[in-house]
């Protein structure tokens, strides 16, 4: 790969980072080991398959055109060792002990002169008892579903297809292309510029009429930042999401949405909190990538705003009014309103971007109360090195001024939430992981499901 300059989001990405508020995606897996591995075989193996992504040669460097903008080039000095680690993990309960270290890795800022990019193989030490790998990316390098394609080449089944795919690419000649727009085509091409630029300009009318005077969010919600970083990882019954949802309708991510709602709702009131008097506000990421198109590098996205109502005492209503909510998001669609702020990105020269991250940042706080985001995984069972993958659970980033964020995956029949936090905005981060399972049993109670509990770790 040679040099390409940043996307407009992707450049909004890498200048909104601070100490404080690293703009870093993360992932945490664990897995089984096997007999007659070890886990300096582990380590080596990860730098071998992590040196072969070309997309984690590239770092960001400063160019002159345009003003304030910079580009992606290959890293010359390239050393994986430099972004691949290890570390022992203490005697003892090895989830408390990787979800603990793992809050901790994710508190630190990426090496901005190098890719962005580091890997940490945590070890148990017993040699026999499971280890994870905790991956981080920066937002910049990726939306969430490219971290995935990318974070994804460690393991030995997508390995072992991208091997077969670039032996395939090196192998076939590459013809010739010339194209030159005809007047159709020029014509297409001013249409689609005026098309965007009407759809910016709405959707900033949009971010306006939605923005709040005063910043809402009550109690832990609305705390000051600390710049420290916890993680509680929950897992919940895949089979009794579907379950919920061919009862009441509506999608798999309706009924997670819910649950998260009155998961807040039950660790408010747990703690002794007044439920706000305004329902906290989630951004809900969408991806703007089309099926079937050849993968984008850089950030594609979009979101909805969504009003959790946690002053909704009954599950069942709860429900249905995020399913209503969302069929409202759904029907307008992922580029307009003011969830869809990431196309004003796209819209901004990079001196803006530049010079108004700081702005740009502290105003997300007049929009939304805390992130919720859904990161597909593949379906098929994925090992490394051998070891069966037990779990992945996916990490986001705080924005600045948010002290919660929840992202959700499946994998193996279940959905395996990771709740990173402001580390002092919310130390009982473990309650309200414990209420995510106590809502869920509680919606599969309504609709005659029996609960089954798969289990909290923090």
């Amino acid at each position: 790969m040679g040099t390409e300059l940043l996307a407009p989001l992707d450049l909004a990405f890498w200048h909104l980072e601070s100490e404080a508020h690293p703009m870093h995606l993360g992932a945490l897996a664990v897995f089984s080991p096997v007999a007659g591995g070890s886990e300096q075989d582990v380590l080596e193996l990860l730098r071998e398959r992590a040196a072969a992504v070309p997309r984690l040669r590239m770092r960001v460097r400063d160019v002159l055109l345009p003003l304030g903008g910079a580009a992606w080039s290959t890293d010359k000095g390239f050393d994986v060792r430099r972004h691949v680690h290890r570390a022992a993990l203490p005697p003892g309960d090895f989830m408390a002990a990787a979800t603990s270290l793992a809050g901790d890795l994710m508190e630190r800022p990426i090496a901005r002169g190098l890719p962005p990019w580091e890997m940490y193989l945590l070890e148990s030490g017993s040699g026999d008892g499971p280890f994870a790998v905790l991956v981080k990316l920066h937002h910049a390098l990726a939306d969430g579903m490219r971290a995935v394609a990318i974070g994804a080449g460690i393991f030995d089944e997508i390995a072992a297809v991208a091997t077969r795919r670039a032996t395939a690419v090196r192998r076939a000649p590459v013809p010739p292309r010339s194209w030159m727009p005809g007047p159709r085509e020029v014509a297409g091409l001013a249409l689609g510029r005026l098309e965007e630029a009407g759809r910016a300009l709405g959707v900033g009318a949009s971010v306006v009429r939605a923005s709040r005077l005063v910043p809402g969010g009550s109690g832990a919600l609305a705390a000051g930042s600390s710049g420290t970083r916890r993680l509680v990882t929950a897992d919940l019954d895949a089979e009794a999401v579907r379950r919920v949802r061919r009862a009441e309708g509506g999608t798999a991510n309706d009924v997670l949405l819910a649950v998260v709602a009155g998961a807040l709702r039950r660790w408010m009131t747990g703690r002794g909190e007044d439920l706000p008097g305004d329902d906290p506000r989630a951004l809900v990421p969408v991806s703007r990538r089309r099926p079937g198109v050849a993968a984008q590098n850089g950030n594609r996205l979009s979101a909805y705003l969504l009003g959790l109502p946690v002053s909704e005492p009954d599950a069942r209503s709860r429900l249905r009014a995020v399913r209503v909510a969302m069929e409202r998001n759904k029907a307008a669609g992922p580029l307009k309103g003011a969830g869809a702020v990431a196309v004003l990105a796209d819209r901004l020269p990079p001196l803006a971007h530049r010079f108004g991250a700081p702005l740009a940042g502290n105003a997300a706080r007049m929009l939304f109360d805390l992130l919720v985001t859904s990161v597909p995984l593949p379906r098929a069972a994925l090992s490394l090195g051998g070891c069966p993958l037990r779990s992945l659970y996916p990490m986001a980033p705080l924005a600045r001024g948010q002290s919660l964020a929840v992202a959700l995956s499946t994998y193996g029949g279940r959905v395996q939430v990771g709740l990173v936090a402001d580390g002092r905005a919310l130390p009982d981060l473990d309650l309200l992981g414990a209420a995510m399972a106590d809502e869920l049993a509680a919606l599969q109670e309504l609709v005659g499901t029996p609960p089954r509990t798969l289990g909290l770790v923090e």
